[in-house]
This record gives structure tokens, C-alpha cells and sequence, in this order.
């Protein structure tokens, strides 16, 4: 296993949230404003930047400033250390199922040749 990256803790506690997950949903439609962002969602401006500073945290959107405009846009290769964390552990788990049924089937043979 990989060692232990901190920046997955950003990154899963920023998608753990449906507010923010809802931004990233959008951005993947291609960058938009702060006011975009913001207008589907029933909250106040700052508590609603609070999610977006969460999601740069995490290294999942970038912003930019445009004269008095801030423009977000998803992170080249953002999901990239989430998706690798999740395959890695997924590899795992399907050598460990493997070897419990290869144990399963063996244990099954050895009782049919015992009767």
C-alpha cells in the first residue's frame, strides 16, 4: 500500500459534503462563476465560499480573478489521487475475496472427498 497521503483527507472530506459535490458536477461542464455557483444553492455568499475554499483545499478546483469576477474551474487531473487510493484498495480486496474462495472451494473438495 502507498503511503499515507494527507491530501486524501482534503480531498474525500471535500466530496463528502452534497453542496460541494453539486459544484463539482457543475464545473465538469466547464468553469463558471462564483454568482453561477452560488445561485442554485439556498445559502448565504459566505457560507457558500466556504465550500468552495473547502474544494481548492482539496486541490479539486482552481479560481481566478477576472476584474471583479472569481472564476472556478475543475483541476486538471482532480480526482486523480482519490481514484488511484480507491483502485489500489480495490485491488486488495479482490486478492483477498480470491484467496477466500479459492480457500472455499478447497474446503468444499477436501468434505467431498471425505464422504
Amino acid at each position: 500500500m502507498s503511503k499515507y497521503d494527507p491530501s486524501l483527507d482534503l480531498c474525500f472530506s471535500a466530496l463528502g459534503d452534497p453542496t460541494r459535490r453539486m459544484i463539482l458536477q457543475r464545473l465538469a461542464r466547464g468553469a463558471a462563476t462564483v454568482s453561477e455557483l452560488a445561485e442554485p444553492h439556498d445559502m448565504a455568499l459566505p457560507s457558500f465560499m466556504e465550500h468552495l475554499k473547502k474544494l481548492e483545499a482539496a486541490n479539486l478546483i482552481t479560481s481566478k480573478k477576472e476584474g471583479r469576477t472569481r472564476i472556478c474551474d475543475l483541476s486538471p487531473d482532480a480526482f486523480t489521487p482519490a481514484r488511484d487510493w480507491l483502485s489500489e484498495q480495490s485491488a486488495i480486496w479482490e486478492g483477498r475475496l480470491d484467496r477466500f474462495d479459492d480457500y472455499v472451494k478447497n474446503l468444499m473438495q477436501e468434505r467431498k472427498n471425505e464422504t
